[in-house]
């Protein structure tokens, strides 16, 4: 079965338009068009925030991270005087959770799916170094496949655009398991996490 990625990336994330570099643009895209069609996914908007969280979508998440740390980075410039990547930090926000796609195919009904690729689709790699791997596939700078790993700690060198990511990550998780399930974030960590 056919699925235009392109255009649900493109609708899904309406951010991809702030990202200055049409080349950057080209390859979140790309790496997102990789990862749903090797996850199977019949439309993005199927992907889950978590494996048990349902009611949100990641999609939404992913957007939240991008406009909190984006935010922050405006803050950062115009308050503090910092000097954030703003490209990088788009780009490695939109794809921070791009692995989910791989992670999440056996948390879903199997109608949303179509043929997931056994060689791809599985829980057992961690989305964030499936999304650094997918980030890195398609040719994302390194700044930008840097910034991607933002939980388990797989990166040892952390930058300013880094650091948004995954303050950003942790700010709207907070927000989506308060919402959801009435704990924080370090609760569920504690109880669901697949990756302690």
């Amino acid at each position: 079965m056919s699925h235009d990625y392109r255009a649900q990336v493109e609708v899904a994330f309406p951010e991809l338009d702030d990202i200055e570099d049409d080349g950057l643009r080209d390859r979140v895209r790309e790496a997102w068009c990789l990862g749903l069609a090797r996850g199977g996914w019949r439309d993005i908007a199927d992907i889950p925030y978590a494996w048990n969280i349902h009611e949100v979508t990641n999609v939404e998440h992913v957007r939240g991270v991008t406009r909190i740390a984006v935010r922050a980075a405006e803050e950062q410039r115009d308050f503090h005087g910092a000097d954030p990547d703003f490209d990088v930090v788009r780009a490695a926000c939109l794809l921070h959770d791009v692995g989910k796609c791989y992670e999440y195919v056996d948390f879903v009904d199997d109608d949303r799916l179509d043929d997931p690729d056994p060689e791809y689709a599985s829980g057992e790699i961690p989305h964030s170094l499936s999304g650094y791997a997918l980030a890195h596939e398609v040719g994302c700078p390194l700044a930008v496949q840097r910034a991607i790993p933002h939980f388990i700690g797989e990166i040892p060198t952390r930058t300013l655009e880094a650091e948004l990511v995954k303050s950003a990550n942790s700010a709207s998780s907070n927000a989506i398991t308060q919402a959801a399930m009435g704990i924080s974030l370090q609760e569920w960590v504690e109880e669901y996490s697949q990756t302690q």
